[in-house]
């Protein structure tokens, strides 16, 4: 029976990020993945999006410019080619990752992890093999979930693997969710021309994000001739042979040739035996950790799977913490500070920190301050109009910047920053921002008049 200093069980960015670092610490490691490397971020989530998502970034960049009647013309997509281009590319980063685990000695297992006690556990997979360790790290992720009524059949009613597989553009798209996940496959296929039904049970799309910022990204998708539908729960889908029935709550009707489920995340904790080792599960089935991510002394959870941030990044920043309190060069409590995030697309949203509701409902006196992000002359070369830049303060220091518009996404590291550092508006003088860039409407928003909430 093998012993190891540390096993990671998943293979996506956290566990492998995990697993590099206990190695490089000198510590044997092994790394247990029953499918693919890089887990739902390489194969079938945050990566192929964005290669679609910038394979097709000229064509809504021609659109742009053809409104503003600055060019005529049409430019056709190659589905075929593009699907190719994405397997190729998922492929090559499944060899260039398993060389890396090579050159850096962490031992590969494939295959089903199930946990015998505190200290072992089983792989099912070619053949069956018993590992020891002193420090687990499980970083399963999670996986499409869908309520009772709204399962995929993988042919008209599809999860979004489903949807990235996809050799031609359907006529139009029934996308239930309007998440991250749903809004950023909706833009997609817009560009190749599909007409667009998007359905969220909550009062706006994007929830989590500040309502101003969503009403937002809410008027401009209505732009672009996007069906929105809000504050309505899906009561059915049927696939009636050649289209799907969207039936809601209130009696709607929607017909689209295929629908998308996107509404939400399940941990992948099934088949982990996780009550051999005592360890505790809340919810759906997401691990129950401690301030230092631990599930049991020696037991770490990290990434998707412990429920906190269910976001590649946030997965990774883990899973080093877990690893470093293992190892016992940190001591701290586990404590990220403002995470960032987007969605990305033609029309992008960023987030760092908290939102001005959130502060709110903690009880703190909040002030905003605003500047448009469609006024700034990067926006305006793209044909984007339209947008805003938010920040949240309490007591003159940002806790929170959030932006909706063209290339928001490429805000969100200096917002990071901004919240972690505590920017004042004075700060926002100590530093020259290069013109003409976004960034210069986050100086902006900073020495703009605050007002209340």
């Amino acid at each position: 029976m093998s012993h190891f200093d540390i096993i990671v069980i998943g293979a996506g960015p956290g566990g492998y990020a995990a697993a590099l670092l206990a190695s490089q610490r000198g510590k044997t490691v092994a790394l247990i993945e029953k499918e693919h490397l890089g887990g739902t971020c390489l194969n079938w989530g945050c990566i192929p999006t964005k290669l679609y998502l910038g394979a097709t970034s000229h064509l809504e960049g021609l659109h742009a410019q053809s409104r503003l009647r600055l060019c005529s013309g049409s430019v056709q997509m190659d589905m075929g080619a593009l699907k190719k281009r994405k397997n190729a590319f998922v492929a090559a980063t499944h060899k260039a990752m398993g060389c890396c685990l090579n050159q850096h000695g962490v031992a590969l297992v494939q295959g089903q992890a199930s946990l015998l006690d505190k200290n072992t556990v089983r792989v099912s997979g070619e053949t069956e093999q018993t590992l020891r360790f002193t420090t687990l790290v499980i970083a399963t992720g999670s996986s499409t979930n869908w309520f009772p009524g709204l399962e995929p059949d993988h042919t008209r009613i599809l999860d979004s693997t489903d949807l990235l597989d996809l050799d031609e553009a359907p006529a139009s798209l029934a996308i239930i969710g309007a998440g991250a996940i749903g809004l950023e496959m909706a833009d997609f296929w817009h560009r190749l021309g599909t007409a667009i039904h998007i359905i969220e049970a909550a009062p706006r799309i994007a929830p989590a994000e500040d309502e101003e910022i969503a009403q937002t990204l809410s008027g401009m998708l209505k732009r672009k001739k996007w069906n929105i539908v809000t504050g309505k729960r899906v009561a059915g889908l049927s696939n009636e042979g050649e289209s799907v029935l969207v039936q809601l709550e209130d009696g709607t009707k929607i017909q689209a040739q295929k629908a998308l489920v996107a509404v939400g995340r399940k941990p992948n904790t099934p088949g982990l035996e996780l009550g051999n080792a005592g360890v505790s599960m809340t919810g759906a089935g997401w691990i129950t950790t401690d301030d230092f991510l631990q599930a049991q002394p020696g037991i770490y959870a990290i990434g998707d799977v412990n429920g906190r941030t269910l976001l590649a990044h946030a997965a990774e920043h883990q899973g080093r913490y877990a690893v470093l309190h293992a190892l016992g060069e940190t001591v701290a409590p586990y404590n990220p500070g403002p995470i960032p995030g987007c969605i990305y697309g033609s029309i992008e949203v960023m987030r760092s920190g908290h939102t001005a509701a959130e502060l709110a409902a903690q009880g703190k006196a909040v002030k905003i301050s605003r500047a448009n992000l469609g006024a700034n002359p990067i926006s305006q070369a793209h044909g984007q109009a339209q947008g805003l830049v938010k920040i949240a303060w309490v007591d003159g220091v940002v806790h929170g910047v959030t932006a909706v518009g063209h290339g928001a996404s490429h805000l969100v590291t200096l917002a990071e920053i901004m919240v972690r550092d505590r920017w004042t508006t004075h700060t926002a003088h100590e530093h020259i921002f290069a013109h003409p860039t976004l960034d210069e409407t986050l100086r902006d928003a900073l020495i703009a008049p605050q007002e209340d909430r």
